[in-house]
């Protein structure tokens, strides 16, 4: 049985000013024209389906249309709530759709109610588990105590209770979305460890034939039967090394994987993250290639450089991100805040901020002696409201 796994779309997802909605669209229409080229079983989505929990009109209507779109081609597509989703929101209307083959998983209360498909080797249950708030579900799935494995590890169990009572050499299937031990994530998800410990250990779904994960935005393989497939579509800078993919898996007649092909996804621009000195990045002939690109500088002057964001922009017309790490700043380490201005005069606080603010270029004289004289005019009112009382 064939199965294409995809999560994270995060439908209504921008990427810094750029709208994404049309590249979302694209990566849809690759999704059906995927389903349909190889034949697919089953289409898997292990959550973050929007990127809010009220997400915008357009992503609602993107949505709809790519549901009526896989209901059309009569595959069967098996879906959960990320922790980005409304579990609610995104479940209405869950069992009147299922006659069209779409079955929502946002019900933790269901995890144990798989999807059961057939082939000529006999069934696979698709068993959905929707994201786990611990301090939410703890008590439904009667967890031992509040933490992302204990909850997981309650509800894997009452799959594999579900499973135990199912003929013989049926396969499994399991979504979810977690963090798993092994797992490298990236800037653009959403942190999870609000509620306990966020990782958890593959060992969670032992004895699971293909555990399909969301989450993670890079796709990855955390052992050869627990996979990630990452987003569709790169939504940080920390993205750019990603090669954007979904999971197409064969499962054979006794669990194994056959196949597993990466297929790509359409990339609507490159991604370039550019490090130096303004004028070396404006006149380096090597970085031709990352005009085209959506672009995160990082500027190292000394001092920061005039209109730098428009100077770029002029060879870099893509550029959206812009940032500042001066070459030779003082590293304050983990010294805390008054730590680092003890002992120090108000003068000397002042001319510290002048250089931070400017990226590490120091007071000259002329701008020593205007805070020198703000800071005799404060001290002589101040001698003078005393003197009044």
């Amino acid at each position: 049985m064939k199965f294409l796994h995809t999560s994270d779309w995060h439908l209504g997802r921008s990427f810094h000013r750029v709208n994404m909605l049309g590249a979302q669209a694209a990566f849809i229409d690759h999704l059906v024209a995927t389903v349909e080229e190889h034949r697919v079983d089953a289409v898997l989505v292990a959550g973050d389906v929007y990127d809010r929990a009220v997400p915008p009109l357009p992503a609602v209507e993107l949505y709809d249309r790519a549901l009526h779109r896989l209901a059309g081609l009569g595959v069967p597509t098996v879906m959960i709530s990320g922790n980005h989703d409304s579990a609610p929101r995104l479940g209405v209307g869950a069992k009147l759709i299922e006659g069209a083959g779409i079955f929502l998983r946002t019900d933790p209360a269901g995890c144990s109610d798989p999807v059961v498909l057939a082939d000529v080797h006999g069934d696979v249950a698709l068993y959905g588990l929707p994201y786990l708030e611990p301090a939410l579900v703890k008590e439904a799935l009667g967890a031992p105590k509040v933490s992302h494995e204990a909850v997981l590890g309650a509800a894997m169990d009452r799959v594999r209770a579900d499973l135990a009572g199912r003929p013989p050499g049926t396969r499994s299937v399991v979504l979810a979305h977690a963090f798993v031990t092994g797992g490298q994530a990236s800037d653009s998800e959403r942190d999870i460890t609000v509620g306990g410990v966020e990782a958890v250990p593959a060992a969670v779904f032992d004895g699971i034939d293909y555990a399909a994960l969301g989450h993670l935005h890079g796709c990855q393989k955390i052992n050869e039967r627990v996979r990630y497939s990452g987003s569709p579509l790169a939504y940080s800078f920390s993205e750019t090394d990603h090669r954007k993919t979904m999971w197409l898996i064969e499962l054979g007649a006794d669990g194994e994987l056959v196949t597993a092909e990466r297929i790509d996804t359409p990339v609507p621009r490159a991604l370039g993250r550019l490090r130096g000195r303004l004028e070396e990045l404006l006149d380096d002939p090597a970085l031709d290639a990352h005009e085209d690109r959506w672009i995160e500088a990082t500027l190292t002057d000394p001092v920061r450089p005039q209109d730098p964001m428009a100077r770029l922009a002029a060879r870099f017309p893509h550029v959206l991100s812009l940032a500042f790490d001066p070459e030779g700043r003082e590293d304050d380490g983990a010294a805390s805040y008054a730590q680092r201005l003890r002992g120090r005069t108000d003068q000397e606080i002042a001319e510290d901020f002048v250089a931070h603010v400017r990226g590490g270029g120091h007071a000259d004289d002329a701008e020593r002696a205007v805070l020198r004289g703000a800071f005799d005019d404060v001290r002589t009112q101040a001698v003078s409201r005393e003197t009044l009382r």
